[in-house]
């Protein structure tokens, strides 16, 4: 048996594997569910993540078939899914643009109606007008019983019956229109995703070394490069691969991933995401991500789970607008009973909640979602929306989120007088400049700040952990950790033990130089407060949020120092890795919906735990795979920004259900006692749900 799947029931018309490919982060259910419906001989599929199992119910013998199509389906192939491969992407956003054909058709028969005195020929034009809604009444009646389009097509059916041809049209031109602005509003609030669903780059260029070991560029299929491979990137070209720039500097345009409208200036060591558009220079990238694992992939995939997910609030309303059909078709019936008036039937018919009710909410949530996703912000689904706007407590780890995430040289000590503080940072920051390490790229960025001045060297020697060495005149450079200086290297720290100390006790990351068998000095690195962190957090309270804590592995000192500058309400200091989810869930305990914001490998738990996990842009993978909220953009504005996308959309949602009920419930009792005439009620009912419609598209933008 193959090792990703293994059979654990089977009867003749069902089969029920364990798939391990559910474990996958990235697998979405409806995706896999849609993939696997398309197997000829496949009646239905039910995918169950969290028991990674896998249901079919076939029409015969195709076992073999389907473990076939098991044994070779991969994540890539879900993820990279393109959507003009229909019969493998049910579920995702056509590309065919709304049509007025309806609107044209029922507004055509409205007039002609007007104008025409030959009853028959009314009749014949009002008939034909509404066929296709009463065909669409009728068979959405057999499937699925009593809904709002079949109170719909029954009351212009009526209207036809009793030769009210007015109400008919205008009733049936009503909808028309409504249906063709609820598809316009859903088209443009998908219209990310069809972005991203376009065709990917197929060829790149690749550096490669020839049979005499000389680097020529060659072309190839994206889906052949490599994680490691070095790409070539020249202007007005799209970037392939997530990835970090070892060679060349770039103007880049992130417009489409990150919400940015001015092009980013890239240099070497800088880091650069798929999707994104480079518009002037020449960049060498080492691919770090490739295929299905680049950021536009994920985001791609993201977005395809999240438009298809409800919330809560969202199902409230599909469940009270599905139990109110039933009592208005009653009231509908008692009043017949009591009146024998079909008019006042036709008129309580019109008068339904559904339209309103189901269609304005998810709306909200899709506009919301494609906002966000263009401002950088990847919201993943209607849940994640709801449950951020509950938040009342925010829970930061200090490192990438309040702070840059990124070392910057703070002090540069030198221990030898003839040596000053710019030649041992020239002589630190031209060994290091050859990797790609926090520390290294810290040091040479300053000191090309500084006026940058190479120091000759040889070639330099990187011992993974400690640090590296080379040779400067014959002599030995060692540069690294103090353990790999004083222990392995036998150098001598006695005589600057209390500097260093005091270094230590303030918080700064130290960096060892040593020369010629001695201590040569030391170089400071710390990692800066954002600067828009305070604004950020004043902004959160604002928003409603009345807990703030921030955690890290900071000495307690440092620690308070930091949470006192911010204005926190919380500091949890010298913690290890595995303390963060368990203060998640003691607050939650505490009866508080806590977001926590982080990016780190080891935050993946806290991120679970939490009510929403927000990870930031330079996260780890896992990070932002377990994340409800995933941030493109390095920017903790994005944090509350998305806070207050969810807490306007959760607003508008609330008043548009309020709306719809009080004034849905107003027009059906003036059509039960018989003040609103059809065409009336038609009228009433269908604009607010218009405008309903088009306040759920109005209410989320700034």
């Amino acid at each position: 048996m193959n090792k990703n799947f293994k059979i654990v029931h089977e009867t003749p018309s069902r089969l029920r594997y364990k798939y391990l490919l559910l474990k996958e982060d990235f697998i979405d259910e409806n995706i896999l569910k849609s993939y696997l419906e398309n197997i000829d001989g496949v009646n239905s599929v039910r995918v169950n993540k969290k028991a990674f199992s896998v249901i079919f119910n076939i029409e015969n013998n195709i076992k073999e078939k389907i473990e076939d199509v098991l044994k070779k389906l991969t994540l890539d192939d879900l993820l990279s899914t393109d959507c003009e491969d229909s019969a493998v992407c049910v579920n995702c956003v056509s590309s065919e643009k709304p049509s007025l054909s309806g609107v044209v058709r029922a507004s055509s028969a409205l007039v002609a109606e007007r104008f025409i005195k030959n009853n028959f020929a009314k009749a014949t034009i009002t008939t034909t007008a509404a066929i296709p809604m009463l065909l669409e009444g009728t068979k959405e009646f057999f499937e699925e019983g009593l809904t709002s389009k079949v109170l719909e097509s029954a009351a212009v059916g009526i209207s036809v019956y009793r030769r009210d041809y007015l109400a008919a049209n205008s009733t049936n031109a009503m909808l028309e229109l409504g249906e063709y602005i609820e598809e316009t509003t859903v088209h443009k609030s998908d219209d990310l995703l069809k972005e991203l669903s376009k065709p990917n780059v197929k060829e790149a260029w690749v550096e490669k070394k020839d049979e005499n070991g000389k680097k020529v560029e060659i072309l190839v299929n994206t889906e052949d490069i490599e994680v490691g491979d070095i790409v070539v990137v020249a202007a007005g070209s799209t970037i392939p691969v997530d990835g970090h720039i070892v060679h060349g500097d770039a103007s880049v345009n992130q417009v489409s991933m990150t919400g940015e409208a001015e092009p980013i200036k890239k240099q070497r060591g800088d880091r650069v995401i798929s999707g994104t558009v480079l518009e002037e220079g020449r960049l060498k990238i080492w691919a770090e991500h490739v295929g299905a694992n680049t950021a536009t992939q994920r985001i791609k995939h993201y977005i395809e789970s999240s438009l298809n997910e409800k919330s809560s609030i969202q199902l409230k309303a599909t469940r009270l607008a599905d139990k109110l059909v039933p009592v208005t078709l009653g009231l509908a019936g008692i009043s017949y009973l009591f009146t024998k008036d079909f008019e006042r039937v036709a008129s309580i018919l019109q008068a339904d909640y559904s339209c309103a009710l189901k269609l304005a909410t998810p709306v909200a949530f899709k506009s919301t979602i494609s906002k966000a996703g263009h401002d950088g912000i990847m919201i993943k689904g209607a849940k994640s929306i709801e449950a951020l706007s509950n938040v009342d407590t925010f829970i930061f780890d200090k490192t990438g989120t309040l702070t840059k995430g990124d070392l910057e040289v703070i002090e540069v000590t030198s221990y030898d007088e003839e040596w000053t503080e710019e030649e041992l940072l020239n002589l630190t920051a031209s060994t290091e400049e050859h990797y790609f390490h926090p520390v290294a790229e810290a040091v040479v960025k300053a000191a090309k700040q500084r006026g940058f001045v190479h120091m000759h060297h040889d070639e330099v020697e990187f011992i993974v952990a400690h640090g590296v060495k080379t040779e400067v005149d014959g002599k030995l450079v060692v540069i690294g950790s103090r353990h790999f200086l004083e222990d392995d290297e036998k150098i001598d720290f006695s005589k600057h033990k209390d500097k260093i100390n005091k270094s230590l006790d303030e918080g700064k990351t130290l960096l060892y130089i040593g020369f010629n068998g001695k201590l040569l000095g030391t170089i400071a690195l710390a990692d800066q407060i954002r600067t828009n962190s305070k604004r950020s957090i004043k902004r959160l309270r604002e928003l409603g949020v009345n807990h703030i804590v921030m955690l890290t592995g900071d000495v307690e000192k440092k620690a308070q120092a930091v949470g006192n500058e911010l204005g926190v309400d919380e500091v949890y200091s010298e913690l290890l890795p595995t303390d963060k989810a368990s203060i998640v869930k003691k607050m939650i305990d505490e009866g508080r919906n806590v977001a926590f914001v982080g990016d780190g490998i080891n935050d993946a738990p806290a991120l679970i735990s939490a009510n929403v996990g927000i990870s930031m842009s330079k996260g780890a993978d896992i990070a932002k795979a377990t994340a409800d909220v995933s941030l493109l953009k390095d920017d903790i504005d994005a944090v509350v920004q998305a806070k207050e996308l969810s807490n306007k959309t959760m607003d508008l949602i609330n008043t548009n259900f309020k709306a719809t009920v009080g004034i849905n419930s107003a027009i059906l009792g003036g059509a039960t006692l018989g003040a609103f005439s059809p065409i009336v009620t038609a009228v009433l009912h269908n604009g607010t749900t218009i405008g309903l419609l088009l306040n759920s598209i109005r209410g989320v933008k700034k």
